[in-house]
């Protein structure tokens, strides 16, 4: 009871990204999942429920065996007030009679903090530092939760409101503000938009974005120097998440398409390429007995 009343309706600032739909997040023993090129891979078919940064709410909080389920801002599923189940029917139609609301829950999702075997007695407090790495009950501003979650260099350059080639376009927002000015252009077949920053007499930046990416900051100083900027000065790119998800080892266990006692093969497959299948012949039949594989 402590937990629930504690926990529920508690705002804080989130800390990694929450895809939309009915797959919310699970947490256990400090690890995420998923996570890597698996969550990319539902951010981008779903979108975001919450990014981090993103103030958010508790909305219930649902004890289970071995785990706890945190609902954020309503859940993934919506719900109805049980008056709104009561329907009034007459001439074949029927009509509810507490009516409906379409924005009842919007963008909500969940994360699962899940234990072994059982849900220990921890205070709420304690509950709150597992959630640490999804959840900021801690911080005071969405700038401060959103520092924790980049890399240093980008933390740094926020704080000093500097650009640096490869942020994405939160970073940029949360470095220097959206921009008084922006400049939508085509460069051949690529289109970017320009996006400027101060005016004369002071220094101008000139910021370039293609899709999600600062590609170039072109900074006009007051004594007229220009300083350009195109070498990417931060790596944020998601291919390095599939890239870590290749060099995993294969599981014992993992399923194959070899017959039993067949050796694998000398040579893997090269990471990111296509593998070949050998289907089997068909299956002969023998009148004695069941169908099977000639060699």
């Amino acid at each position: 009871m402590d937990l629930i009343h504690g926990l529920t309706d508690e705002l804080m600032y989130i800390r990694t990204p929450f895809p939309m739909g009915k797959q919310g997040l699970v947490l256990k023993d400090g690890v995420v999942s998923p996570s890597g090129a698996e969550l990319q891979q539902l951010m981008a078919l779903w979108g975001p429920s919450v990014k981090p940064g993103d103030e958010a709410r508790i909305t219930a909080v649902d004890i289970k065996a071995d785990r706890i389920r945190f609902e954020i801002n309503g859940g993934p599923v919506k719900k109805q007030k049980w008056y709104q189940h009561i329907q009034v029917g007459a001439g074949g139609s029927a009509m509810p009679v507490g009516g409906t609301d379409d924005n009842a829950n919007p963008r909500g999702t969940y994360v699962d903090l899940v234990f072994d075997h059982y849900v220990p007695d921890l205070t709420p407090q304690k509950f709150k530092d597992l959630l640490r790495p999804v959840l900021d009950f801690d911080a005071k501003s969405a700038q401060e939760a959103y520092l924790d979650t980049v890399p240093p260099k980008v933390k740094e350059a926020i704080q000093n409101h500097q650009v640096l080639v490869g942020m994405n376009r939160e970073m940029l927002i949360y470095s220097k503000g959206r921009p008084p000015k922006k400049i939508r252009e085509k460069d051949g077949e690529i289109e970017y938009e320009e996006w400027i920053y101060g005016e004369p007499p002071q220094d101008v930046d000139f910021v370039r974005m293609v899709g999600d990416e600062v590609v170039r900051v072109e900074t006009m100083r007051v004594d007229g120097s220009k300083v350009l900027r195109t070498e990417k000065e931060v790596n944020l790119d998601t291919q390095t998440a599939v890239a870590k998800a290749a060099e995993q080892p294969r599981p014992p266990n993992a399923p194959s398409l070899r017959r039993p006692g067949e050796a694998p093969p000398e040579h893997p497959a090269p990471t990111g390429g296509v593998v070949p299948v050998i289907q089997p012949p068909p299956p002969t039949t023998d009148p004695n007995g069941p169908p099977h594989y000639s060699s």
